[in-house]
């Protein structure tokens, strides 16, 4: 399956100088936050596909005014053609904010979530706005992974973790795609990516196994 993931920055190419074969065989939009809804509502109504999306810590307005036609899977589990996807939002909190999450408060998301973890058999794609500690993110506070997410990776095992956040710009010898000890190929979203899921990288967990690895490591 061919997936377009995007973040942060809107795409010049799939807004202002965009022609339809642009998402030609694109079967499934991603968005990993920091982006205006107006550009999202455009995708979707150009795409014949559904949007995901997760909110990034700049998308305040999405409180209000979500991006119409596209699907929020913050916290939640989302099935599409048969692929697990599972989102969470926002980033390291250095401010207040509606999506601002402490270490610890960001795993008390995960935990909450963990019917949906154990009713799966796990998921196959992660879909974050921060990146995971150590893999792509930044030494400042407002840019720092999450441990937790390592942890979640190291439970779970899917076969992507895709994230925005940190821009190519940030830092040097920006990394598109990363390899996780987990098996997971990290892909950061920024700007716009194309990837094709392999149906045959699909990982699921015993519930037993996956309950006791959840309950030994999130509480």
């Amino acid at each position: 399956m061919k997936i377009l993931v995007i973040a942060d920055e809107e795409s010049k190419s799939l807004w202002d100088y965009y022609t339809p074969d642009k998402l030609e065989g694109v079967e499934l939009i991603i968005s990993c936050g920091d982006l205006s809804a107006a550009y999202l509502e455009f995708l979707v109504t150009m795409a014949s596909c559904p949007l995901l999306y997760v909110p990034g810590n700049h998308d305040d307005k999405y409180v209000s005014s979500p991006p119409e036609g596209c699907v929020n899977i913050d916290g939640r589990m989302y099935k599409y053609k048969g692929i697990r996807i599972f989102g969470l939002g926002g980033s390291m909190k250095y401010k207040d904010g509606p999506y601002m999450y402490t270490e610890s408060q960001m795993r008390r998301r995960i935990w909450r979530s963990k019917s949906s973890f154990l009713m799966n058999g796990g998921f196959d794609i992660l879909v974050t706005h921060a990146p995971a500690r150590g893999y792509g993110d930044m030494s400042d506070l407002p840019h720092k992974g999450y441990e937790c997410l390592n942890t979640l990776l190291g439970i779970c095992h899917p076969a992507y973790m895709l994230h925005g956040h940190v821009h190519a710009a940030y830092m040097s010898g920006f990394k598109r795609e990363t390899p996780h000890p987990s098996g997971t190929v990290i892909i950061n979203a920024y700007d716009k990516y194309i990837f094709d899921f392999n149906e045959n990288s699909r990982h699921t967990i015993k519930r037993m196994l996956l309950f006791r690895n959840l309950l030994g490591r999130f509480i």
